[in-house]
């Protein structure tokens, strides 16, 4: 446990980065061999740091390798951009690549299960078990070119059904072995990608499925990265396609404030990119009515920014939308029965907006609404949790968070958390080694991040473990399953 004690608090630290260790990845180079001509182009769409992908560019021959990423952390992006040719910080749910426009997919995805969105929707299309790395791998898939490879690496007991068989459907030459450190029981995925109609004969495609479905139920085992590649290697074609786009759709607010600073401001040419070039307005014949006014405000002929004479300044936009109104009547038949008539009529509703730019002005960025449709209730702010209370320890947990995986087993009154937290506090360590222990008093003394580990009563998570942060800023609750 020595070992793994450091790796899963900067694991943990990280949102679930985990770099591909050294030896896994030296290994993993030695399968792949670059295109006799023409230039390569690699992506990596969780690339961390980027030294994997910057040391696949190496090995492949770095003046003839182009090589892209995505990475979701700020200073992890920046880093990468210090190795690789482009970089997008951002989620890659929010990009725009071009299609089939890579040789080689370096895939190590964040673990763990996907949890919906407040709407419950998620980008997940599959029956099976929604897990993030099956999440990343269906964004990713489309954008490795036909004869490209692909290096997937995920835990192992991801390979369920549904993934064997995606994988079985668009790659040929599938080997999977373990990865050199077992601490996250990784696997190692080599393929080509295919068109379905150019798959190998059923009977190998049922032999490769069945394979990779025992390894991922623990049924047999994969065999461990050879420290000498000896079988076929795995070319990486020529780039056939030009890479017309690569950028993400939305903005971090840091974004929109570092790219206003490049463009010297936007306000300037407010009409250059937020108006109609080429279209002059024919003036009215007669002055308009303050009625006709406000019907042009509101169908949107006039937006733009106008000044009033007391120096405020607004950005203007109307808007007008039709919507439903439901009437019902009562009338008696003849014979003296009431019959019920549900009537629709459409409604025009006008909306005004207006953004407040005065400068120097108290409502500065303050939008306002002017519209006819009837306000909506507020809802009730939602009741705030009651916060956790426990007894004085010999340290400050900070915010306690659990995983949504702890948080289920809590709610169904499988786990009670109270007692593992109260001995993380009294620095009791749980069923750690001794070498870890001394390492958990030295961290208490020094001011370094906590690590518990408990024995539970429950049957499929026997363990939990707990996770105080250096800062003390937030301990953590989460199964080893979690990873």
């Amino acid at each position: 446990m020595a070992l793994m004690f450091p790796r899963l608090a900067r694991n943990f630290a990280k949102n679930g980065y985990y770099p591909t260790d050294e030896v896994t990845l030296e290994r993993t180079l030695q399968a792949l061999t670059p295109a006799s001509t023409g230039s390569m182009r690699i992506l990596d769409p969780c690339a961390g740091e980027g030294v994997a992908l910057a040391e696949a560019a190496h090995t492949l021959g770095r003046e003839r390798v182009q090589a892209c990423a995505v990475e979701y952390d700020r200073e992890r992006a920046e880093h990468a951009r210090g190795l690789l040719d482009r970089v997008l910080q951002g989620d890659l749910m929010d990009t725009i690549v071009t299609r089939q426009a890579f040789g080689l997919l370096w895939l190590n995805p964040p673990y763990g299960d996907l949890v919906a969105d407040h709407s419950g929707a998620t980008q997940y299309q599959g029956s099976g078990r929604r897990r993030l790395e099956k999440l990343f791998y269906q964004r990713s898939l489309p954008l490795l070119q036909y004869g490209g490879t692909l290096v997937l690496i995920v835990p192992h007991y991801v390979l369920d059904d549904e993934l064997c068989g995606w994988l079985c459907n668009h790659f040929t030459g599938l080997r999977v072995h373990a990865a050199a450190d077992p601490t996250f029981k990784q696997v190692v995925i080599f393929g080509i990608r295919i068109r379905r109609q150019d798959l190998a004969r059923p009977a190998d495609v049922k032999a490769t499925r069945e394979r990779f479905r025992a390894i991922g139920s623990s049924e047999a085992s994969a065999e461990p990265l050879p420290e000498v590649w000896l079988g076929e290697p795995y070319g990486v074609p020529a780039a056939v396609t030009e890479l017309d786009h690569f950028y993400r759709v939305t903005l971090e607010p840091e974004q929109l404030a570092l790219e206003t600073g490049r463009l010297g401001g936007l306000w300037s040419d407010f009409t250059l990119h937020f108006g109609q070039a080429g279209q002059v307005p024919r003036p009215p014949v007669k002055a308009l009515s303050q009625w006709h006014l406000a019907l042009a405000l509101a169908a949107g002929a006039i937006s733009g920014v106008v000044t009033s004479p007391n120096g405020r300044v607004l950005v203007l936009k109307g808007d007008t939308y039709k919507e439903k109104v439901s009437r019902t009547e009562f009338t008696e038949d003849e014979d003296g029965n009431v019959l019920e008539s549900r009537i629709l009529t459409d409604r025009f509703v006008p909306v005004i907006r207006a953004w407040d730019m005065t400068p120097g002005s108290q409502t500065l960025g303050q939008v306002l609404t002017i519209t006819s449709a009837p306000a909506a209730a507020e809802p009730p702010p939602p009741a705030a949790p009651e916060p956790l209370r426990l007894p004085a320890g010999r340290f400050d947990p900070g915010r306690i968070v659990m995983t949504a995986a702890v948080s289920e087993l809590v709610e169904r009154g499988e786990l009670n958390p109270v007692t593992y937290l109260r001995r993380h506090l009294q620095a009791d360590w749980g069923e750690l080694d001794q070498e870890d222990k001394r390492s958990n008093d030295q961290a208490l003394r020094l001011g370094n991040r906590l690590f518990s580990n408990y024995e539970t009563p429950m049957s499929d998570e026997p363990r939990l473990w707990i996770i105080t942060e250096a800062d003390r800023s937030v301990t953590t609750l989460l199964l080893p399953s979690d990873y």
